[in-house]
């Protein structure tokens, strides 16, 4: 009579390049119980039959099968999926294939911004093309007041209007105050949209005119010194010769949703010029 070959958890899993805590997690789950274990010592023993069907389950986990759906499979005696589960499985599958590739070209066109503005010289010139935004104005008590606006008023209202902001994203303020306050700062918050939308109390849509030339100046650090890089910016607009026509804009590329550190947020100021 032939004696069955059985093989410990260990050599088992190194057969099978598969690893005891993955072999543990099968067991567990009810999708591969060892051939054997030893009532005294606890040991786990595999037979070649097992073998088979671990390599069946790790085929189906590459076709996009998850574990509780192989154990339906096994349940059923069904080994292979069903023509139906194969047809769902693939139109899943294309699915995230279409999500992959949105997230892989945002991603292109974020990566292409971000190099553009890291490339970009102190002081350059750019011509600013007619956009259509979701506006929203605010008496603000101080500009720190900006990032939680944002994060807690502004973003959740834009969702539930359905607002759809073209890539690469383009978002800037507009300061209305006379004169500086370091309190009850009067701004516009500004975020480009594809499309006109309906109004609401707190987003207003607006059709913005195309600025043919305008400063653009990189300032990195915290917003309470914007004045600084304001300051840099006129001086040299002074002595360009050119002259201001327009009110600035300040567009935040990296701040307090993204970057913990302040001293590493980043702007670009824009003044529209001729």
């Amino acid at each position: 009579m032939r004696k069955e070959t059985k093989l410990k958890i260990g050599e088992f899993s190194q057969l099978m390049q598969v690893t005891v805590k993955t072999l543990r997690h099968y067991e567990q789950k009810g999708l591969l119980q060892p051939d054997e274990v030893d009532e005294w010592t606890g040991y786990r023993y595999y037979g070649l039959g097992q073998m088979q069907k671990l390599k069946d389950i790790r085929d189906l986990q590459r076709l996009g099968f998850s574990l509780d759906e192989i154990k339906e499979l096994y349940e059923d005696d069904l080994h292979t999926p069903s023509i139906q589960q194969m047809t769902a499985k693939i139109e899943e599958t294309e699915a995230l294939l279409r999500q992959l590739v949105t997230r892989r070209n945002r991603l292109l066109e974020l990566r292409n911004s971000r190099k553009e503005m890291d490339t970009m010289e102190k002081f350059s010139f750019q011509s600013l093309p007619e956009i259509i935004v979701a506006s929203h104005r605010e008496v603000l008590p101080n500009y720190a007041a900006i990032g939680s606006m944002c994060c807690e008023k502004i973003g959740p209202e834009m969702l539930r209007l359905g607002c759809k902001c073209s890539a690469p994203g383009y978002c800037f303020i507009v300061e209305h105050n006379k004169e500086y306050k370091p309190v009850d700062v009067d701004i516009e918050y500004c975020e480009q949209v594809e499309e006109m939308g309906q109004d609401s109390s707190i987003i207003q849509f607006k059709r913005l005119a195309a600025i043919p030339k305008a400063l653009c100046m990189k300032h990195v650090g915290p917003y309470e010194r914007f004045y600084e890089s304001f300051m840099e910016a006129f001086r040299y607009i002074e002595e360009q010769g050119l002259k201001v026509v327009g009110q600035p804009r300040t567009c935040y590329i990296d701040g307090a949703w993204n970057q913990e550190d302040p001293e590493k947020w980043l702007s670009i100021i824009q003044i529209p010029v001729e």
